[in-house]
């Protein structure tokens, strides 16, 4: 699966694993002990944050791509 929400990915030294923020959707975060394996559970939390949000009848926002602060 592929997502075309913005992912901030980094390395942890504290939890010694790449974290990966989703700015667009609150609170939606993962992680991993390989680069690879920090994408591919953010795409997963992904499609739960956008079910759950669904389910709750919450505002899933449009993916802007990549965001631009001044």
């Amino acid at each position: 699966m592929m997502t075309k929400y913005e992912m901030i990915i980094y390395w942890s030294e504290e939890d010694q694993a790449y974290i990966v923020e989703v700015p667009e959707l609150a609170g939606c975060m993962a992680d991993g002990n390989s680069y690879q394996e920090a994408v591919s559970n953010a795409e997963q939390v992904i499609a739960e944050w956008i079910e759950t949000a669904a389910a709750l009848g919450r505002h899933i926002p449009e993916p802007k791509g990549r965001l631009l602060y001044a």
